[in-house]
Formats: C-alpha cells, structure tokens, sequence
C-alpha cells in the first residue's frame, strides 16, 4: 500500500484573515502603525481608540486589552522576543491607565 503525502499549503498574503481583523476590526477602529510604537504610546493609542468606539460591545478596557491579545496571539512564533516583551509592557501600561493591577 502506497503512502500520500501531504504537502503544506503556503497561504498567501491575500488569505491573511488576521491582518483583515486587524484592520478592519468592528471593536474599534485603530491608528494606522499603533503596534510599531512605544509601549507606552501604544497603551495610549488603544486607550483612545477604544473610548472613541461605538461599536465595541464591552468595557473601553476590554476592548483595548482584546486587541492586543489578538496581535501577540495572531502574530504567534513569527513575533520576535523583543517585540513580545513590548506588547507585555504594553499591557502593563495599559493596566496602570486604567487603575488595574
């Protein structure tokens, strides 16, 4: 009995459902290049972003906290350490602007 292989599908850039997320999110509209910032400012940018939404359907702090889960997790093993260890600090700032711990 012959074995099949399967060969991995690449997927291309046009079938990258996470990016469309990403941007076209209907939580909240976000800054054009707000993951390339300083922690701090990205804390900020999401902070805004969320309490200007309309259509987010929980807490500004939810919302915000949401989305940047969904970049690290979305990104995954192609994020690099240093990029991972600005989106925790994110979160952390994130946390301190809305007085959680």
């Amino acid at each position: 009995m012959a074995r099949k292989t399967r060969k991995a599908k690449k997927q291309s850039p046009a079938k990258r459902w996470s990016q469309k997320v990403t941007e076209t999110s209907d939580a909240m509209t976000l800054e054009e290049g707000v993951f390339s910032k300083t922690p701090r400012a990205i804390a900020l940018s999401l902070k805004r972003s969320a309490e200007r939404s309309t259509r987010r359907k929980s807490s500004p702090f939810r919302s915000a906290m949401s989305m940047l889960t969904f970049y690290e997790n979305r990104a995954g093993k192609n994020l690099s350490a240093t990029r991972k260890g600005k989106i925790e600090r994110a979160k952390d700032e994130l946390r301190a602007l809305y007085d959680r711990e």
